[in-house]
């Protein structure tokens, strides 16, 4: 990425207007974001999106919204950088979204549509959306012995109150002026991560603490790469015993579909899967408090077995095989049953100091 956000919007709107200018159809070359066009590097360990292209032609009927809505988006891009301004997703949404003078057709209907032609720009640019002054909602938390600076504030991570710091979309930014941790343990649920807080694990064990609601947001996940890669933290992923928290360690440790033109800038692959695991409900005794599959679960499980980076690992097949076998999965919260800070007492220090992870 060399060029500068406002440089390579410019960029392409030149290319535009030359195509104009010599009478020939405006067109856009756009990579397909597709699973067809994703492949899976073994030697990187990391999806990545392959050469297949799209051609969108202005004067075809088929393209000329999505045509439309990709330049609407990069106005607002482009008036954002010059305005030293960001924006969200839904903001954007709202920015472009106006009915086509004379016509009944909106530019955008759906804030999908929007999100789309912001992906398709961050292709077409070679820009993140942040670099491109548009962000995400936060929806991460953190904490732990590390000060940084952001936009000329010094931060203490350790002394953020009971809710820690918020994360915010955009980490390009963020100055490491002092990290002092031996690891970082990253989970899906908030309430987890609160009881962590609350315990104080993470002063306690000298490490960071990072949550956020489900899936990882992108600023999460560029977070997380950033102490993995600069600092040599390694990361643990504290998940559900289901199909879909395996799921969102697959997404941090080996990329996803949709985000395979960022894998580089994404993907952490040093991420150890510290929990939940089958041989936690044997040995932790969580057999009674087992939730029955559902058709979707099942369904997901089978997708995750096939999975290329899956494929070969005894490690993990045998987790799936169990969970199949059991038909039935785990929440962390499980662990409660054991006293309030199990998880923080004993489940955890315990893991870790064994080793028991999986990769």
């Amino acid at each position: 990425m060399s060029k500068k956000p406002k440089e390579a919007l410019e960029e392409l709107g030149k290319g535009l207007v030359k195509d104009v200018l010599s009478n020939k159809q405006p067109k856009m070359i756009v990579p397909i974001r597709a699973l067809s066009n994703v492949t899976f590097n073994k030697k990187t360990e990391m999806l990545q999106l392959g050469g297949k292209s799209a051609e969108r032609n202005f004067f075809n009927v088929a393209h000329a919204k999505k045509f439309l809505q990709t330049l609407e988006v990069a106005a607002a891009s482009k008036n954002l950088l010059e305005d030293g301004k960001h924006a969200s997703l839904r903001d954007v949404f709202y920015m472009v979204k106006r009915t086509i003078p004379n016509t009944r057709t909106n530019v955008v209907d759906e804030q999908a549509e929007s999100d789309d032609a912001i992906e398709d720009l961050e292709l077409l640019t070679e820009q993140s959306r942040e670099q491109l002054n548009i962000n995400a909602n936060k929806m991460g938390s953190v904490a732990g012995h590390v000060v940084i600076e952001d936009k000329g504030d010094e931060i203490n991570w350790s002394k953020m109150g009971s809710g820690g710091w918020s994360i915010p979309s955009n980490v390009e930014e963020i100055t490491f002026k002092r990290v002092r941790a031996k690891y970082v343990i990253y989970m899906e649920k908030a309430a987890v991560w609160e009881r962590l807080h609350e315990d104080k694990f993470w002063d306690k064990q000298n490490c960071i603490i990072m949550s956020s609601q489900g899936q990882t947001t992108r600023g999460i996940r560029r977070l997380l790469q950033r102490l993995s890669i600069e600092h040599k933290l390694p990361i643990y992923v504290l998940a559900d015993f289901d199909p879909w928290g395996f799921y969102i360690y697959s997404v941090l440790k080996f990329g996803s579909i949709n985000l395979a033109h960022m894998a580089e800038s994404m993907t952490l692959g040093t991420a150890r899967f510290l929990g939940i695991t089958a041989d936690d409900i044997e040995n932790y005794g969580l057999k009674k408090h087992l939730i029955a599959f559902k058709d979707v679960d099942v369904k997901r499980l089978e997708q995750l077995q096939n999975y290329e980076w899956f494929a070969d690992n005894k490690q993990w097949q045998r987790q799936f095989k169990l969970m199949k076998e059991m038909k039935a999965k785990a929440e962390i919260q499980a662990l409660s049953s054991r006293g309030i800070s199990f998880i923080t007492e004993k489940y955890l220090p315990e893991k870790i100091q064994k080793g028991e992870f999986l990769e």
